[in-house]
């Protein structure tokens, strides 16, 4: 079953911006849904949609079931949303606030304290209940921020950007607990991040959007399939050596596509193999410094950066 289905969802605004144009999206009950999208791609007005805060301009959504139109009360129900901002009350205790988050969504007592349990429990936050919530880490605060939001047991989670800030230690954490999330729970998770490595790991089905725009959506092994899998990166001491170096390589017709990573010059060909021996001997010839070159298999990375920067990503939706 479908926890989400979306069809030709359009959001015009009054200022005359349309933030969604045509989106077509399909999210699984069970699975963790990663939106990925640069600034402005439309990700926080379809997420504003999804939870009933903005009403579209035209388009169908529909949610375990349920027109969204029609039945946004009961849909508010059925779902959680965590902002980027942490919503806990730093002046109550741990305890405090799951109790408070039980009572504001009319949660039985004795339901409440199974759940609250459980909670503390799975998302390990049982040594922290002693302290005062002001003196948590950012990560701690998230984490109780995502415990408090489970107790009415929502079938969708939404969470924007739910790891910003963090460092790598309380990253791998938070990925733990969502697993356990899906897993233990059922929960369906919808995720945006800018961190492409997260979405790699965690998600079942990827979305990349632009300008409103659906560019592609699958599992990540499906949106590699989507560039070229001839590729080539080739590393320079510094980035402006690797801008000017791309500038002259595209002008040789030697790739396809290429793009800047870092220092970095990723690359596009027909044949990895014949490309390779190409443009190692025509760096080598015009006495150009680099420090590698190789030939590598597409990240999901370079499959963003592919379809984000390309000018068709702009005027096709990918199928």
């Amino acid at each position: 079953m479908l926890a989400i289905e979306i069809n030709r969802l359009i959001k015009q605004y009054k200022n005359g911006v349309k933030a969604l144009d045509n989106v077509n999206l399909k999210v699984n009950e069970g699975e963790i849904f990663s939106l990925l999208g640069p600034n402005g791609a439309g990700k926080s007005s379809l997420i504003n949609i999804l939870t009933t805060y903005y009403n579209p301009t035209s388009g169908n959504v529909t949610i375990l079931g349920k027109d969204l139109s029609k039945n946004s009360t009961w849909i508010r129900t059925q779902i959680a949303c965590v902002a980027q901002r942490i919503s806990i009350d730093e002046h109550l205790s741990l305890m405090e606030n799951m109790l408070f988050q039980s009572k504001l969504y009319k949660v039985n007592p004795e339901i409440a304290k199974k759940r609250i349990d459980s909670l503390i429990n799975n998302f390990e936050l049982s040594k922290y209940l002693k302290y005062p919530t002001a003196s948590y880490s950012g990560g701690i605060k998230r984490r109780l921020d995502i415990a408090m939001n489970m107790i009415s047991m929502p079938k969708i989670l939404f969470l924007d950007e739910p790891t910003i800030g963090m460092d790598v230690n309380s990253r791998k954490a938070m990925w733990k607990m969502l697993l356990k999330i899906r897993n233990e729970y059922k929960t369906t998770i919808f995720l945006t991040t800018h961190y492409l490595e997260e979405a790699e790991q965690l998600s079942d089905s990827i979305c990349i959007m632009k300008n409103g725009k659906v560019l592609t959506q699958g599992t990540s092994k499906k949106l590699k399939n989507y560039i070229n899998p001839n590729m080539i990166r080739i590393t320079f001491p510094s980035i402006e050596q690797a801008k000017k170096c791309k500038y002259t390589i595209d002008k040789i017709g030697l790739t396809k596509f290429t793009n800047i990573q870092d220092n970095s010059i990723l690359t596009n060909v027909i044949n990895r193999r014949t490309a390779f021996t190409s443009i190692n001997k025509w760096l080598l010839e015009q006495n150009i410094e680099f420090d590698s070159i190789e030939i590598i298999e597409p990240s999901l990375e370079d499959v963003f950066l592919t379809l984000t920067s390309s000018k068709e990503s702009e005027e096709e939706e990918w199928k």
